[in-house]
């Protein structure tokens, strides 16, 4: 049995996509490729901190974690070469679905404040990154178990051939992501008198400064012939 997302994008995200494109072959139409769960883990964590992330990990997904060693020796990090630094899991087909419509439906709303994910976090080629502060947004995780609040990054690979196409498909798929206000466009004339007001503001600074320049001046030169004027009455 088909995953209840995949079942969707097949009968309700294809067809839109089609209409709105116009695509000459279906092959073309955006889909998703895989996720990737990653999750780093401070070299100067302790020992068991690795194996804890890997077992979160695990829950999260359902699949067992891929441990991440480093590949270079960083002294000033304390990092030697070979070391578990973090873990990942890579999610295809059914299994994708099924954890992109546990992210959306029960995950990602258990944010606190949460009003969608940012639509500017696409590199460019179609894929999205988001990172996830705190791994106890999914209900997979059992509060009285976690030792230490661990974060991720999750990264959702399409292939769609750029940013647009890509935003589209996951709108479609449901993915939770925030509108973009844009910036009402301003006409001439507003522009004009915005210009005229800021000239008007410039003007009016400048004969304040003039104005407390010729003050300053004023006192200055009244306390010199003062001093001067006592000067010679002493003598």
């Amino acid at each position: 049995m088909k995953a209840r997302l995949y079942n969707r994008y097949i009968n309700d995200v294809v067809p839109a996509l089609k209409a709105k494109y116009q695509y000459g072959n279906v092959h073309q139409i955006p889909r998703l490729v895989k996720i990737v769960v990653n999750m780093g883990v401070s070299a100067s964590e302790e020992k068991n901190a690795i194996d804890d992330a890997a077992k979160d990990l695990a829950l999260i997904t359902g699949r067992k974690a891929a441990i991440s060693k480093s590949r270079h020796s960083i002294a000033n990090f304390k990092l030697r070469l070979g070391q578990p630094i973090g873990c990942r899991v890579t999610l295809r087909r059914d299994v994708m679905y099924e954890f992109f419509d546990r992210l959306t439906a029960a995950a990602l709303p258990r944010i606190r404040d949460f009003r969608g994910l940012s639509p500017r976090k696409f590199d460019g080629r179609g894929n999205y990154t988001f990172g996830v502060a705190d791994q106890t947004i999914f209900p997979e995780i059992e509060l009285d178990k976690v030792k230490r609040t661990q974060g991720m990054d999750i990264t959702i690979v399409t292939t769609a051939r750029n940013d647009a196409e890509a935003l589209d498909l996951l709108k479609l798929m449901g993915f939770p992501l925030a509108e973009v206000k844009e910036a009402a466009v301003k006409t001439e004339a507003e522009l004009k008198a915005e210009a005229e007001a800021k000239a008007g503001a410039k003007a009016a600074a400048e004969a304040r400064a003039a104005l407390e320049a010729a003050a300053e001046a004023e006192h200055k030169a009244a306390a010199e012939a003062k001093a001067a004027a006592e000067a010679k009455a002493g003598k």
